[in-house]
């Protein structure tokens, strides 16, 4: 049962099912959590947030006020009572469906949440695009569940998300490329440590930067199957016209319209719309730079296959002008430099698929083994942390399925990751 309280009464062991008032008003990247510690009740009480709504069918109700008694009433009030507790079979099981949870987790076990997140989130922004479209307002609380999604999902294994987003097939262009950039921009604002409400607009960023983009006279539909037809848009006109889009509502960060203003802004002053330079480049606009730049060339478009991911972190450090140097740097030490979804090749003469990262070494990741190149055929898969095979195998370039003989890539990478994230422990 939810029930509506005022913040002064919220005790520890209460669950918070929502806390009223506009997203960047409180300090909290969930709002469904249980109050476990006196530290965060703390920080709730001195928040701005007035009322919050619990839910005592899963955490503690507001203690009852005591009667007041009248000279009518005869006995002594009972100053303690046993409350029944309902019988269970054992402890009480982890709530399977709540999402919003940071506790670590394999793989394994985030491969299947990242899954549930992204169908449901795709909806979610095809749903504002939708609303932009139409010239209606976008206001911050459209795309919170998403961003708060994507948040916890990253914090509880900072590689299964974009993992998917990688290796996946399907989905439209333009809101796949969204949700992608999105977490991208979050898992670097993580690894950057950066402050929690500097880490929401980054991932709003990712989310709304390219929302002007149906506004263009161009066709809608297409542009929602291959959105960086940038040809159509020499002057990046759709980053003016989103920005001006997204003030409608009036609670859009300064920092995220800003940011999705300038995106397409480059350190030397090539960019657009308004040829910035250096400094004059806000800190989230460079990041949405180097993480839009990767998903455009790791993602297939008209005319043009997709890069494997390790052949674009090469190209972007050499041939991408006008990039943040130092933040493409800490960029590479997120994603790793052979990223999820990258094919390498092997000492052995073997094809094989980075499935994971290894924190301790970002250039010797955990893969799966798929493919002979001297035998151009299928091999039985084999997982292999290289981290920690003591030198049996190791990585000596990217690899190239379709010179090895394969055909239709794409499937067998997504069906190969799915596998790879199954198989491995939690």
């Amino acid at each position: 049962m939810l029930k509506s309280i005022p913040v002064s009464d919220v005790c520890l062991g209460m669950y918070i099912h929502r806390l009223k008032g506009n997203w960047f008003s409180h300090p909290f990247w969930r709002r469904k959590f249980v109050l476990a510690d006196a530290r965060t009740l703390a920080v709730l009480r001195d928040s701005t947030v007035k009322t919050v709504v619990i839910d005592v069918s899963r955490g503690k109700d507001v203690p009852p006020t005591p009667a007041r008694m009248t000279s009518g009433e005869a006995g002594p009030i009972p100053t303690r009572m046993r409350q029944r507790r309902p019988r269970t079979l054992g402890p009480p099981a982890e709530n399977p469906t709540d999402l919003r949870s940071t506790a670590r987790l394999g793989m394994r076990r985030e491969f299947g949440n990242a899954k549930s997140i992204a169908e449901r989130s795709q909806k979610i922004v095809s749903r504002v695009f939708l609303k932009a479209r139409l010239g209606k307002a976008i206001r911050s609380d459209a795309v919170a569940p998403v961003i708060e999604d994507i948040f916890a999902s990253i914090q509880r294994n900072p590689h299964a998300f974009n993992g998917l987003m990688r290796c996946r097939q399907g989905g439209a262009g333009l809101y796949r490329h969204s949700l992608a950039v999105s977490a991208l921009m979050i898992a670097l604002g993580c690894h950057l440590k950066l402050a929690p409400d500097q880490i929401r607009e980054a991932g709003m960023v990712g989310l709304l930067k390219d929302i002007g983009l149906p506004l263009l006279e161009s066709e809608a539909a297409a542009l929602a199957q291959d959105y960086i037809d940038y040809d159509n848009d020499p002057a990046c006109r759709h980053a003016m016209l989103g920005h001006d889009q997204l003030r409608l509502a009036g609670d859009i960060p300064e920092g995220v319209l800003d940011a999705c203003l300038h995106h397409h802004e480059r350190l030397d002053g090539s960019g657009l719309p308004h040829t910035l330079t250096g400094e004059q480049i806000s800190l989230l606009a460079r990041m949405a730079a180097i993480c839009d730049i990767y998903d455009d060339l790791v993602s297939p478009h008209h005319g043009r296959n997709a890069l494997d991911p390790a052949t674009a972190i090469a190209q972007m450090n050499s041939a991408v002008p006008g990039l943040d140097g130092a933040l493409f740097r800490q960029f590479v030490e997120t994603v790793g430099f052979y990223p999820i979804g990258a094919v390498v090749r092997l000492r052995s003469e073997r094809l094989a698929l980075v499935v994971d990262q290894d924190h301790s070494d970002h250039s010797r990741p955990r893969v799966r083994v798929f493919w002979s190149i001297a035998l151009r055929k299928r091999v039985p898969v084999e997982d292999i942390a290289l981290s920690r095979c003591f030198g049996q195998d190791e990585i000596v370039g990217v690899g190239d399925p379709t010179a090895a003989g394969i055909s239709d890539f794409a499937k067998l990478r997504e069906r190969l990751f799915a596998e790879a994230c199954q198989a491995q422990p939690d």
